[in-house]
């Protein structure tokens, strides 16, 4: 699957997200086909005012409007990275329990992103 947005939503004064954001950069030119976004939730708090930060890091992984993945994930980068060699056209949306405002909130920040709007 190629296009992808990959956003993590984190701040700067957590310490696991400034030890996960070199890794992430890295993983984000390993696959330079899909687009990464570092969203500090404190400087751009406007685009996350919905959506229930519990833990970090927490990811969103969408194609266009369709929504992959939306959650925390454990902060070792080999788990976003085997999500992402196993995302194909069939793949079945990762949602975890969000609410239908949370769910809302994360289509409209993958459609915010996907217009460049962060």
């Amino acid at each position: 699957m190629s296009n992808l947005l990959v956003a993590c939503l984190c701040a700067e004064w957590c310490d696991t997200c400034r030890k996960y954001r070199p890794d992430f950069v890295a993983l984000g030119q390993e696959f330079s086909q899909h687009r990464f976004v570092w969203i500090d939730i404190e400087d751009q708090g406007d685009l996350v005012i919905d959506i229930e930060i519990e833990n970090f890091p927490t990811l969103l992984v969408a194609q266009g409007s369709r929504l992959l993945f939306a959650g925390t994930m454990l902060p070792h980068i080999g788990h976003l990275r085997r999500l992402l060699q196993t995302l194909d056209e069939s793949a079945v949306p990762q949602v975890g329990e969000l609410s239908p405002v949370e769910l809302a909130a994360f289509h409209t920040l993958a459609a915010q992103l996907d217009r460049g709007k962060a």
